[in-house]
């Protein structure tokens, strides 16, 4: 297939079929609502790292154990990623989400209510089986309700807007504490995950086909742009120079049409270990980093609160960034984000490391270090849908969702295991570790520039 490699313009010209030029608006709303919906279980598990230090105090726990209790969540999560991917085959997103919200809200207050140590991991494990299917529910209407042009935007704001629940919620959260104690946080959390239950219930449907707000003025974005799948006149047009398509390897890459194919593509398996690492960095800050600004630096809960928060706007601004440059500037390149955030990522947990324990410094190194991270965060999971089809997807998000869940709950109990071994220097050095390695990965797999569907 021709391509123009002239400098300032690289473009991919397919044979177009008939791709939709009109969308409903409505899907704007339809991506709100399930931004909410991210937003709350993320400020779930934020919110567990501040209630941490009481959750330790009042069961007499060490810091590997507290790790586990971190993590019993993120393992349920892993246990149930295919079950759920047949569940959401079989039933279709809208029925699995809300049954799974329902049965968030229960745990959670069983969570609050918790008489031992082993209450608390069974139902945070439980949560974690309730809330397994979320992301692939989310994904799978995003890529039916949005047209492929504005996938990098549409999942760089969803995943932004799952910083946004770890903004919130640790300063609610330790407000919550000092007032109440650290139970009534998670009873208080049901309450929100009902609400947004009854407007997935009302508002969300599988394809925008199947809503009246979605039928008009758009019949249906899932045609030619179905789950996973390329439009037919997929377009690499933006001005970008010829030394950056070279560093990122664009080259032609046929969709993978079979599920076998997914686990021999490199590409797919390279980009899952990639942004497993990204994800279990991630995921150490939401368990442990209102912890390590009272232990290590000394503030008080209070301030541990406040500048946790910081970090995770820094990771929505860097999703938010990142899917707009990704769609906008960059003529929907996936790996230049996922290449050099981790690079950025790791230099910036060296700098925090090493940092004094001076508020406004630290807060400004927390901002940036969370933007960086969230710089190619979203495009780790935007990059499948280039190189699969609408029948191969499920199973790339599949295997790339497990890996990045299972690295969610294992780096925070590897953290425990270090902290209580050696110190937080080790762990960030751990993790700087991993964000280098995650560079490296990345930059062994190609960017894809689509042709036929193979095998």
């Amino acid at each position: 297939m021709p391509v123009d490699t002239g400098e300032g313009t690289d473009s991919l010209d397919m044979e177009a079929n008939s791709a939709p030029t009109h969308v409903s608006a409505f899907r704007w709303v339809v991506l709100g609502i399930l931004g909410c919906i991210v937003m709350l279980v993320n400020a779930d598990q934020a919110a567990f790292g501040v209630a941490l230090p009481s959750i330790k105090s009042e069961f007499h726990i060490g810091n590997a154990q507290a790790g586990l209790f971190a993590a019993m969540m993120n393992f349920g999560f892993a246990a149930m990623q295919i079950p759920a991917g047949l569940a959401v085959g079989r039933l279709g997103a809208r029925k699995v989400m809300l049954v799974g919200l329902i049965v968030t809200a229960i745990a959670a207050v069983q969570v609050g209510s918790s008489v031992t140590a082993r209450d608390v991991m069974t139902f945070r494990c439980i949560l974690g089986l309730a809330e397994a299917s979320f992301s692939l529910c989310c994904v799978s209407v995003i890529n039916q309700w949005f047209p492929n042009r504005e996938r990098g935007t549409a999942n760089g704001l969803y995943w932004g807007a799952s910083k946004l629940g770890p903004v919130v919620a640790p300063p609610l959260a330790v407000i919550v504490i000092q007032e109440l104690g650290w139970r009534s946080i998670f009873k208080i959390f049901a309450i929100p995950v009902l609400v947004v239950a009854l407007l997935w219930f009302l508002f969300v449907h599988n394809r925008p086909e199947q809503s009246r707000y979605g039928k008009m003025p758009s019949a249906g974005i899932g045609g030619e742009e179905a789950l996973g799948q390329a439009p037919p006149a997929t377009k690499y047009e933006a001005r970008v120079p010829r030394w950056l398509d070279r560093a990122i390897r664009l080259r032609p890459v046929t969709p993978i049409a079979s599920a076998g194919g997914v686990f021999r593509s490199w590409n797919l398996i390279g980009n899952a270990f990639a942004g497993a690492l990204i994800v279990g960095v991630f995921y150490v800050f939401v368990a442990w980093l209102p912890s390590y600004l009272v232990t290590e630096k000394h503030f008080d809960l209070r301030t541990a609160g406040l500048l946790s928060s910081v970090l995770f706007v820094g990771t929505a601004a860097g999703n938010f960034t990142g899917g707009w440059l990704s769609d906008k500037v960059l003529g929907m390149r996936r790996k230049p984000l996922t290449l050099f955030g981790p690079l950025l990522s790791s230099i910036a947990l060296i700098i925090l490391c090493y940092s004094p324990a001076d508020k406004a410094l630290v807060g400004v190194l927390l901002l940036l270090t969370g933007f960086v991270i969230g710089l190619g965060y979203a495009q780790f999971f935007v990059y499948p849908m280039a190189v699969t089809t609408a029948e191969t997807y499920p199973v790339a998000f599949a295997v790339l969702n497990i890996g990045c869940i299972t690295a969610a709950g294992l780096f925070p109990l590897l953290t425990g295991f270090v902290l209580d071994a050696s110190g937080w220097t080790v762990a960030f050095f751990m993790l700087a570790g991993a964000a280098a390695f995650s560079f490296v990965l990345v930059a062994t797999i190609d960017e894809p520039m689509l042709t036929k569907p193979c095998g």
